[in-house]
């Protein structure tokens, strides 16, 4: 029964990764119709930002950390701002394809400068003695790291929705998803909404960033890659647009791996995830929560 306590906050915590990157995916498709590939790439150069801070405190320690996960948010933010601002906002009116190729290119852009700066090789993240540890839960050894990472996730969570349902940036959001165009007729500059929902993402994409050291303990040039690549299955069995749809999908898929690759065989969690969107994308396509226009 430990065991299976255990693989569970595991799963959840995998999952509240998941959910960290693919929320700020979700709200910027839902608003912009843009699918951001720089976005696991934006992951990565954040988690190097939160290592470069824990090594100039010299010490790990609790302020230190801290210090380190709003630093790595906050570059998530400011790299996501200048590239929508820069690079995306011109290729609007270009279509897709354009917008996939110029973040793709961002995304290879900032592995690229990584590597270069930081070599190809992992690089530890010190972490203080009582977030490396453990706690006693009902008699159960958890991860305090696994704690972390699923009260992180939740807070973003309702954050997210609390913006998006009770502030007048949140309710211009979601009217722009609905009808872009009568937002404009009201008087209302879209392009800084848009501007806002990559920034908002990026910050998540930043936290994820830091979190994502704080579980793993060490970072390489792609460690956004993976998941990047479970993001994007997060949310379209969620639905793409649907932040409470991501949130569930992410644990689902979350703890889906875990068990698998604990009960059946190492790499069997990650057959099933791809199963299970197989599955969804041939009985329902527009996710457990998706419908067209909605983010909340």
């Amino acid at each position: 029964m430990d065991t299976f306590f255990l693989i569970l906050a595991t799963g959840l915590s995998v999952g509240a990764l998941y959910y960290l990157l693919a929320s700020g995916l979700s709200l910027i498709f839902g608003l912009m119709d843009v699918l951001s590939f720089a976005h696991g790439a934006l992951l990565t150069f954040s988690a190097y930002s939160a290592i470069m801070t824990m090594n100039w405190f010299g010490a790990a320690s609790t302020g230190a950390l801290l210090a380190a996960i709003v630093v790595s948010t906050l570059v998530g933010g400011a790299v996501a701002f200048l590239v929508e601002w820069l690079f995306l906002r011109p290729m609007y009116a270009r279509g897709h394809l354009s917008q996939l190729l110029v973040t793709m290119g961002i995304g290879l852009v900032l592995i690229a400068a990584v590597t270069i700066g930081f070599g190809p090789d992992p690089r530890s993240m010190p972490l203080p003695d009582n977030v490396s540890g453990s706690i006693d839960v009902f008699g159960v050894l958890i991860p305090v790291s696994a704690l972390v990472t699923v009260a992180a996730a939740l807070l973003l969570h309702a954050g997210l929705m609390a913006f998006l349902r009770r502030t007048r940036h949140g309710l211009i959001v979601r009217a722009g998803v609905e009808n872009a165009d009568m937002v404009r007729g009201l008087g209302i500059d879209v392009a800084k909404s848009f501007a806002m929902v990559f920034t908002i993402g990026g910050l998540a994409a930043g936290l994820a960033g830091a979190l994502a050291l704080v579980y793993v303990r060490a970072g390489t040039p792609h460690l956004g890659d993976t998941y990047l690549i479970y993001a994007f299955i997060v949310i379209v069995i969620g639905g793409i647009g649907s932040l409470p749809g991501t949130l569930i999908a992410a644990a689902l898929v979350g703890l889906s791996q875990q068990f698998a690759n604990h009960y059946l065989t190492g790499g069997a969690g990650d057959l099933l995830v791809l199963a299970l969107l197989a599955l969804m994308l041939l009985a329902r396509p527009q996710g457990l929560f998706g419908k067209t226009g909605r983010i909340v």
